[in-house]
C-alpha cells in the first residue's frame, strides 16, 4: 500500500481546518473589511487573501496533481496565459465581461490585472469539471456543457459577493451588481477553458482520482462556506439559494460530510 505523500497527509488531516474554518474565517474578514471594522493595515489584506486562498486550495491541487503529466501541465499554462489576457482585455476594453475596474488589491497587480489571478480563475474551471463528473454525464459535447453550465452557477455566487464587497466593480447590472455581459464573458472564457483542460486530462483517470479521494471537492466546500455567508450577510437571496445547492449536492455525494464526521471525532 502506498503512503500518501506529505502534501496529501497534511490535507486529510486538517479537511476541517481548510474547509472550514479557514473559508468561516476569510468571510468574516472580507465583510469586516468591507464595512471598516478592521485597521487599515489588515482590510483586504493582500498577503492574507493570497495565503487564505492558497490554503483552501490545497485539496485541489493535491487531488490533481498526481495526474498532472506533460499534456495536462501544458494546458493548465495555456489557461493560465489565456486568463491573463482575457483579463487585460477585459480591464481595456470592457469586452467580454463588461465594464469592471478591481476596487480592492488581491495581490500584487500588473496593469490592474492580479498576479495571483490563475489561482483564483483555474480552480474555479477544475471545480467545475469535477463537480460534473459526480453526475457521471456521457457524451463529451454535453459534459462540457454540464461543466459550463457548473461553472456559470459558481459565478453567480461569486459575483455577487465580490461586487457587494467591492472587491470588484462593474458599471451598473441586473443581477445584484452583475451585468448580463459577465455571464456572456464567462461563457467564452470558460468555454475555451473547459475545452483545453478537459482535451488534456484523462476522464478516466480523473473520474477513479475523484472517486478514491474524499477531500478532491473540498476546495468547492471552501468556496460554498466563503461566498455564501458573504451572500447571506449582503442577503443575496438567490447566490445564497445556488450555494445551498451546491451544498446539497456535495452532501448528498458524501463531500460534504467532513465537517459532522470531525467533529463527532472530538
Amino acid at each position: 500500500m502506498d503512503r500518501p505523500d506529505s502534501l496529501e497527509q497534511l490535507v486529510t488531516e486538517n479537511r476541517f481546518t481548510i474547509s472550514v474554518v479557514f473559508p468561516l474565517f476569510g468571510a468574516i474578514g472580507f465583510v469586516a473589511s468591507a464595512e471598516g471594522l478592521l485597521p487599515e493595515t489588515f482590510a483586504f489584506n493582500p498577503l492574507m487573501v493570497i495565503f487564505g486562498t492558497l490554503v483552501m486550495r490545497l485539496p485541489l491541487i493535491s487531488g490533481i496533481k498526481p495526474l498532472i503529466d506533460v499534456k495536462s501541465g501544458l494546458a493548465i499554462l495555456a489557461v493560465t496565459l489565456y486568463a491573463y489576457v482575457i483579463e487585460f482585455i477585459g480591464i481595456q476594453t470592457g469586452f467580454p465581461y463588461g465594464e469592471f475596474s478591481y476596487g480592492v488589491e488581491l495581490g500584487p497587480m500588473i496593469y490592474g490585472i492580479p498576479v495571483g489571478l490563475p489561482v483564483f480563475f483555474i480552480p474555479l474551471v477544475l471545480n467545475s469539471v469535477l463537480f460534473i463528473s459526480l453526475f457521471e454525464v456521457k457524451g463529451f459535447a454535453k459534459n462540457v456543457f454540464g461543466c459550463l453550465a457548473a461553472l456559470l452557477a459558481v459565478d453567480s455566487v461569486l459575483d455577487p459577493a465580490a461586487v457587494s464587497l467591492g472587491i470588484w466593480n462593474y458599471s451598473g447590472g441586473f443581477f445584484y451588481g452583475v451585468p448580463l455581459s459577465n455571464f456572456a464573458g464567462w461563457i467564452l472564457s470558460g468555454t475555451v477553458s473547459i475545452l483545453v483542460l478537459k482535451s488534456a486530462l484523462d476522464n478516466g483517470r480523473l473520474s477513479e482520482r475523484l472517486e478514491n479521494t474524499d477531500y478532491f471537492l473540498d476546495d468547492m466546500v471552501s468556496f460554498v462556506f466563503l461566498w455564501g455567508v458573504v451572500n447571506l450577510y449582503y442577503m443575496n437571496i438567490i447566490p445564497v439559494i445556488v450555494a445551498i445547492l451546491f451544498g446539497a449536492v456535495l452532501y448528498r455525494n458524501d463531500r460534504f460530510n467532513l465537517a459532522i464526521s470531525e467533529l463527532d471525532m472530538v
